[in-house]
């Protein structure tokens, strides 16, 4: 019982049809609709026919959904448009996108609720116990209280009753001569009892006895002596409105014909008497079907054409020169079926015929020859109709024999006795309400539609059949193949598609729907799964009009649950009786059907009975609580699981007596409804006869003796039995024993666990069944003994089959009456030690939290049921009672069995949400994250499962990551949850890596520490969901916190920003040595601590981890460039300005030759080895400068410089300071001057794959263009730094991307830092207005605005490839390879490397869109688009390229240049981080492109960013990966979440 607003997501996703899912919902629930992956940034649109406020349910009215975008910016991921269930039913709901209007769709069934009582309370459908009553069987209506009185004093809450109208001539429950009529036969004599008298004693059992009443609806067929049947004959199947039956109807009269001559002794002769007894007279009637019947009625000739007449309309056309008029493809000759069914009333085209035969000529002998080939066709044709004619006589003549041997032979069956008109060989198919007269003047009747209209065709089923097909409509040859198991009392009815194909049938109908659904609170669906779906769809729409809250069940024997989730869906059925589960879901769905009746007999064994209970309701014991907002998930129809239906053999003949009470008592187990039929209880030994039982059931009297067979009272059969059991069954329901557990103790005893999950309660019932008589089966003596997990506070019940001497069974003749022989040993609330079942009970304890009860059993006999009712031991209840307590902070949920806890540590009096509200986003990153080489670091590492792996995260992230598998699905057997049982090494873990931190971490640790030592004392098999609940209220608490501490952009931002938003508190964090160079000593708000190596102060700034787990730690954690292609999306944008600008100021200090390093190695062991890192240093503080408040102030900040020259030693931070804009300053003028050394310790010690000439770093400046240039063929400066390692396939030392000359981004970084130096100098900002640099001894002064000039002035003429190849600045046009495209680098030394295709140019279009025609631009983006952009990532180098190859495996050696060892890591692998420039750039030009173009542009973002939605959701390590391989797919050595692929997709939102 989860107590708050309960929401379901339904996730839709494109062309994704649901018609076969069952989706069931209660009322007060609310629905959201949110768009799936495949749906997001299109114009989508929600329809749903459930009706609007004050609307009336119109099944054909859909009514269009709001869209709600609760964050109301352009990025509405979590939009979504909501529906609160008020009204029960069956409701369909379709989406479209744009003008589309249907791309998927579905169907929802919401619960009705039930109500008894003077009161008018809620009767739970698992609390349903339900009994069938055949009402032909009740007698006159005065005498229905003492009857039914039998289900109140049974203990149940409900009545079925089959149909209440008046019979037809069989006599059968189910064949109603009138459906508007009440039966006569419950009026006395002198007495007119109507409706209003049914309706008034259903109200008086609802309101006093508190029983609901429903009864069957038949809408499948009527009783073949319905007057009105005779008055509108076209409400059935008759050969006027389907004349396809014609020559079943045929087939049907001649062998009604041989039963009346078998009868009448006319073949005793040819050895076929009317006692029909053995294989050879079955032989006998298979020669007489084929030697005298089929010859004789020329079945074939209704599908044939006449030959002759068919040439000479032939010939004739030949004759007047006709040819064919018929344009287009040649067609086949074939027979046309004659629509009337007429003998050789079929045709052919003629058409057909003069394409296909051609005469040689005009002459008589030349179309007399056409004509003869013409006749041998039409031969053929017909020989094939002869042929497939032959094949369905054989089927009928062993349907015929079948059914032979069933009714006549077979000991299961009804032994029918001589062939006679009254049982005749068998059932005819077809109504003949006329005089009897010869075979021949049957089929002259044919001919007169005023007599055929009245040959109606009688209902049934067929075995193994499509339930979605109409077996009576053409192109079903059920009928002629005898197939059809009948009912020969009753006539199909035929409605058409729509109520004006049968006006009369449909209004009949929904009077009588309406006038059941007036007087009953439901209805069962009989013969459910063959009921035209549209037909019962109007009807239960009509019903619910009248009765909303309308309980609806079924019985289905579809064969398949999708199918029957098909009728549940359109009708809305409440319960079903199953058959079978996959089509199932098609009625389900459909009919929105409440419930599926399912029966204990489909058991073969206890086992099966046992694994029926489990699947038909409940959760598992120790289940997890889910959270009340979650996704809507398929499921499965709502059971109502009977120990025997009213239409099923008799239990006492199939199994034994002694098996009727452990079987009621395991179905009464089960987590929903349950139920029986009347004469179960009484031990009737044989089946209540729907059709055939014209006895009345014995009165309630509490005085009877037990051999009074019109009377019964508890001691009557296993009455006493089912009232304990009843009560037992609705207490669990309405108490939340909502938690199942089934135990197969041996082959014959089953233990059935309900549990309550607020209380920890259980009853446990163990049941020794009894399938097979214990007077003729030997079943063992040595019960094996049961451990119960806590303390047996009760024996709610033990009962025993016993026999009773002195009476025994002889049938009455008035009364349904049972065995008399056994009766039920019953004791209700007794103590342990006064059961007599029970011998012993002994506690052992397993450890300080295990109480468990061992049971050995004395007297569990055959027959016998005992139910313990279990508590936790005292000491376990109290402290789960008090870890509730404790809980409700986080969930109202757990307030009941909650406990106060008056001796509570003091850190448990504060709640959770203030201590964590102390911790800053450092240390959140220690509470939610840190990987298992970051815990290493600090002498730890992640918590390891040694029978599975070890967690992703040190921090809670690691176990939530885990739980989100489990916890959806209560995987209770996984080995995390195995782990958490076995023993408290995961719950120390936790509370321990946290409290060895000291401060603001080892307070939250202290709370877990307090609230684990309760934990660790609850059973443990309940750790595992109080550990998910102590672990999702934290975690929950701990985000809302690090949000807290984020810009508003997170604050107020979707799921997905704030997703993106952790990225920052994933990465950012403080390792336990420093990963940064101290700052400045005169700088303020740089954190300090005591270092725990050195135990003295030292700077504790949140360093930039690249990537997780490879770049994680040690000297491999901070990459220059990596941390600024970062830190905008992960710093800026998330509000983290302080540490931003710590960042920025270290890296600064260890400028040296005017570059930033790549490996930073803490600024002492630094790689200045790559030409980009700088250009985004500097564009990191350009960012910083506009989105940070008074960010310029940042330029005056001192620099602790680590290396005042290219050559001192590392200096003291304070040594040397200078403001930042002078080391600006510095890396500007050292560009300009020109950058050229060779790297420090070159050599193996530094990189083993390098050749020497790799060292040597450029870096300079081109004076004719300013584009920043540098590099060599032997090194990589750029991203794409992929060093070949490989001596196999020689690549060992070549770059495999050198990049050398000018870099496409890196022109377009300088572009942008030297724009805004001209802009920043303007205002004051900064002091210099050029570079000052000496050429020849001579100094020059070059100013930043000439420098911005050059760049603008000459980028498009040097990098755009032109669609014109005499274009004058096309230096090189024999090597393009795309046109209108911007080059990768310029004046590179391979040249071709300049023109391949890269995404490198979209960085620039971001930082300097300035440098771009827009045109040309949007083209470029557009190629990029279509050629690079994958699922995740960008293609790293145009598929089109001869060196493409878009899988990366680091491990593989072999011959092969281009990918050994990983060569290709840039050379088509897909990456993400430059789709966040992808898209930015996209964004940008799309506004210049005009409105249509930013529209289709923001579809096409949101469309891609979805991908990472998901993936993000989906991701253990909630982050996004370095790169994928191509296509997506996914990579074993990419960074499984890598620092920049998140910030340049949160950098996307953030421009949105």
């Amino acid at each position: 019982m989860v107590h708050g607003k309960q929401t379901r997501v339904l996730l839709l996703n494109d062309m994704e049809k649901l018609d076969r899912t069952l989706f069931r919902l209660e009322q007060g629930y609310e629905l959201q609709f949110r768009l799936g992956p495949t749906l997001q940034g299109k114009n989508v649109h929600v329809h749903i026919n459930y009706p609007a406020p004050g609307e009336k349910f119109d099944r054909h009215r859909f009514n269009a959904l709001e869209w709600i975008n609760p964050t109301g910016r352009e990025d509405d991921s979590d939009k979504y448009c909501k529906l609160d269930l008020k009204v029960a039913g069956s409701y369909q709901y379709y989406f479209g996108c744009g003008n589309e209007e249907k791309s998927g769709g579905g169907y929802i069934v919401v619960d009705p609720i039930l109500r008894v009582g003077a009161d008018n309370h809620v009767l739970p459908l698992d609390c349903i116990s339900i009994q069938t009553y055949l009402a032909k069987c009740l007698g006159p209506l005065d005498e229905w209280p003492d009857r039914l009185r039998v289900v109140k004093e049974s203990g149940y809450n409900m009545i079925h009753f089959t149909p209440l109208q008046t019979l037809g001539l069989s006599r059968s429950c189910y064949s109603l001569a009138d459906q508007l009529e009440l039966n006569p036969d419950f009026s006395l004599p002198g007495q007119k009892r109507t409706w209003a008298d049914v309706g008034k004693l259903v109200e008086k059992l609802k309101k006093e006895w508190n029983v609901a009443c429903i009864t069957d609806v038949v809408y499948n067929h009527t009783a073949a002596n319905s007057k009105w049947i005779r008055e509108h004959p076209e409400c059935g199947y008759n050969l006027v409105n389907s004349p396809h039956l014609k020559p079943a109807w045929v087939l049907d009269r001649a062998i009604w014909h041989l039963t009346c001559d078998i009868a009448d002794g006319k073949y005793k002769d040819r050895g076929l008497p009317a006692l029909i007894q053995n294989e050879q007279h079955l032989n006998t009637i298979r020669g007489i079907l084929w030697q005298d019947i089929y010859p004789s009625i020329k079945l074939w000739e209704f599908f044939q054409v006449n030959v002759d007449n068919t040439v000479e309309q032939f010939k004739k056309l030949l004759e007047s020169g006709s040819k064919s008029v018929r344009a287009g493809e040649k067609q086949h000759l074939r027979i046309i079926q004659d629509p009337q069914y007429r003998r050789f009333g079929c045709t052919v085209d003629m058409n057909t015929a003069l394409e296909t035969f051609i005469p040689n000529g005009d002459s008589p002998s030349a179309i007399h020859e056409c004509c003869n080939w013409l006749r041998r066709r039409l031969e053929e044709l017909n020989g094939a109709w002869y042929k497939e004619m032959h094949h369905h006589q054989e089927q009928a003549v062993n349907c015929i024999v079948g059914t032979v041997v069933y009714e006549r032979l077979a000991d299961h069956g009804p032994k029918l006795g001589p062939v006679t008109r009254k049982d005749p060989l068998v059932t005819r198919y077809f109504t003949f309400p006329f005089e009897e007269m010869t075979l021949d003047q049957d089929l002259e009747l044919i001919h007169k539609p005023e007599r055929s209209c009245h040959f109606l065709a009688h209902n049934g089923w067929v075995m193994g059949d499509d339930p979605l097909r109409n077996f009576a409509e053409p192109g079903s040859n059920v009928y002629l193949r005898r197939e059809l198991i009948c009912w020969g009392d009753s006539v199909k009815l035929r409605y058409g598609n729509k109520p004006e194909d049968c006006p009369y049938l449909w209004a009949h109908m929904k009077k009588y729907t309406e006038l059941t659904a007036k007087h009953f609170c439901g209805v069962r669906l009989d013969n459910c799964h063959s009921t035209p779906l549209h037909v019962a769809e109007e009807m239960l729409a009509a019903a619910r009009a009248v009765r909303p809250n309308l309980y609806v069940i079924a019985e289905l024997f579809t064969g398949s649950e999708l199918i029957d989730n098909v009728f549940v869906n359109r009708l809305g059925i409440t319960s079903l009786i199953r058959g079978s589960e996959e089509l199932d879901n098609v009625f389900v769905t459909r009919l929105g059907i409440t419930s599926l009746i399912r029966e204990a007999m489909s058991a073969h064994d206890s086992h099966e009975e046992g694994r029926l209970v489990y699947r038909f309701g409940g959760e598992p014991v120790g289940a997890f609580l889910q959270p009340s907002l979650r996704p809507l998930v398929p499921g499965i129809a709502h059971a109502m699981f009977l120990d025997i239906t009213h239409d099923n053999e008799c239990p006492i003949q199939v199994r034994s007596a002694y098996d009727c009470l452990p079987s009621a008592a395991i179905v009464s187990m089960a987590c929903c409804a349950t139920g029986s039929t009347r004469g179960y209880d009484e031990l009737v030994p044989h089946q209540v006869s729907v059709v055939r039982e014209e006895r009345f059931y014995p009165k309630w009297n509490p005085q009877a003796k037990p051999s009074s067979p019109g009377e019964v009272n508890l001691q009557t059969g296993i009455i006493a039995g089912k009232l304990a059991l009843n009560r037992l069954h609705q207490e669990l329901a309405a108490k939340g024993f909502i938690q199942v557990y089934v135990d197969q103790v041996d082959e014959d005893i089953v233990a059935v666990t309900r549990h309550c999950p607020s209380t920890h309660q259980s009853v446990v019932t163990v049941s020794r069944t009894a399938f097979q008589s214990p007077k003729i089966h030997h079943y063992r003596d040595d019960v094996p003994p049961m451990f119960i997990p806590g303390q047996i506070e009760e024996v709610v019940l033990e009962a025993r089959t016993v026999e009773r001497p002195g009476v025994s069974y002889k049938k009455d003749e008035k009364s349904i009456n049972g065995l008399p022989e056994y009766t039920v040993e019953i004791r209700e609330h007794i103590q342990l030690k006064d059961s007599r079942i029970v011998k012993q009970a002994e506690v052992t304890s397993k450890g300080r939290s295990e109480f468990v009860q061992e049971i050995v059993f004395e007297r569990l006999t055959p027959g016998s049921v005992i139910a313990f009712r279990v508590n936790l031991d005292p000491k376990s209840q109290e402290m789960v009672g008090v870890l509730r307590s404790h809980l409700i902070q986080f969930s109202p949920h757990y307030k009941s069995g909650s406990l106060p806890d008056e001796k509570a540590p003091a850190i448990l009096k504060m709640p959770f949400a203030s201590i964590v509200s102390k911790l800053n986003l450092a240390d959140m990153n220690v509470l939610l994250f840190r990987c298992d080489a970051e815990e290493k670091e600090d002498g730890g590492g992640c918590y390891n499962i040694p029978s599975w792996m070890s967690l992703k995260y040190g921090g809670l992230q690691g176990i939530m990551s885990v739980m989100a598998d489990i916890r959806p699905k209560n995987d209770l057997g996984h080995p995390f949850c195995d782990n958490l049982r076995q023993g408290d090494w995961m719950i120390d873990y936790v509370s321990n890596r946290l409290v060895s931190r000291g401060g603001a971490l080892g307070e939250v640790g202290k709370w877990f520490q307090a609230m684990f030592g309760y934990l660790k004392h609850v059973p443990r098999y309940l750790v595992p969901c109080y550990f998910d609940a102590i672990m999702v209220g934290a975690y929950t608490c701990a985000l809302d916190a690090t949000f807290q501490l984020m810009s508003s952009f997170v604050q107020n931002g979707s799921t997905f920003v704030k997703l993106l938003a952790l990225g920052s508190v994933q990465m950012c964090g403080v390792g336990r040595f420093p990963a940064l160079p101290p700052l400045s000593p005169a700088l303020h708000d740089v954190p300090y601590r005591v270092s725990s190596v050195t135990k003295k102060e030292e700077q504790c700034c949140v360093s930039l981890a690249a990537g997780l787990p490879h770049f994680s730690s040690g000297i491999f954690r901070c990459w220059g460039r990596d941390t600024f292609i970062a830190l905008r999306g992960l710093m800026l944008v998330t509000g983290r300005h302080l540490e931003a600008r710590n960042i920025i100021l270290a890296f600064a200090g260890t400028l040296r030759h005017g570059l930033i390093p790549n490996l930073l190695g803490e600024g002492i062991c630094a790689r200045y080895n790559c030409r980009d890192a700088v250009w985004w240093w500097l564009q990191c503080i350009q960012d910083y400068c506009n989105i940070v408040p008074k960010g310029t102030d940042i330029l005056q900040c001192p620099v602790s410089r680590m290396y005042p020259t290219d050559d001192s030693k590392p200096q003291l931070a304070g040594t040397v300071d200078q403001p930042l804009c002078d080391v600006i300053q510095e890396a500007m003028q050292r560009h300009m001057q020109g950058i050229e050394f060779r790297e420090r310790n070159a050599g193996p010690q530094i990189d083993r794959n390098m050749r020497d000439e790799g060292f040597s770093v450029v870096a300079k400046v081109s004076p004719d263009t300013g584009f920043v240039y540098g590099g060599n063929r032997f090194n990589c400066g750029t991203w794409m730094d992929k060093m070949g390692e490989s001596d196999r396939a020689r690549n060992r030392g070549m770059p495999a991307t050198p990049r050398d000359g000018a870099a496409v981004e890196i022109v377009g970084l300088s572009k942008s830092t030297v724009r805004w130096l001209v802009e920043l100098n303007k205002k004051g900002l900064f002091p210099y207005a050029a570079v000052t640099i000496y050429r020849r001894g001579k100094q020059i002064t070059v100013s930043y605005e000439d420098w911005n000039r050059k760049i603008q002035n000459n980028f498009e003429r040097m990098f755009y490839v032109s669609h014109d190849l005499k274009d004058p600045n096309e230096k090189h046009p024999e090597l393009v390879h795309k046109k209108g495209i911007y080059k990768d680098s310029f004046g590179a030394s391979s040249p071709w490397c300049d023109y391949q295709l890269r995404p490198n140019f979209t960085i620039a279009m971001v930082v300097a869109p300035e440098m771009f025609t827009v045109e040309r631009a949007w083209e470029a983006l557009e190629i990029a688009e279509k050629k690079l952009l994958g699922p995740l990532g960008m293609k790293t180098l145009d598929p089109d390229d001869m060196v493409y190859c878009g899988v990366y495996d680091n491990a593989l050696d072999n011959d092969n240049y281009n990918v050994a060892r990983g060569f290709n890591y840039h050379q088509g692998p897909e990456w993400l981080w430059p789709v966040g420039y992808f898209l930015r750039a996209k964004i940008y030009f799309a506004k210049k492109m005009g409105k249509e173009m930013y529209e289709k542009t923001v579809y096409l973002v949101k469309n891609v960013l979805s991908q990472h939605y998901v993936h993000l959701e989906r991701s253990s390590w909630k982050g996004l990966p370095e790169l994928t391989n191509e296509n997506g797919q996914y990579c074993s050595f990419s960074c499984e979440s890598q620092a920049w692929s998140i910030a340049t997709i949160l950098e996307v939102l953030h421009d949105l």
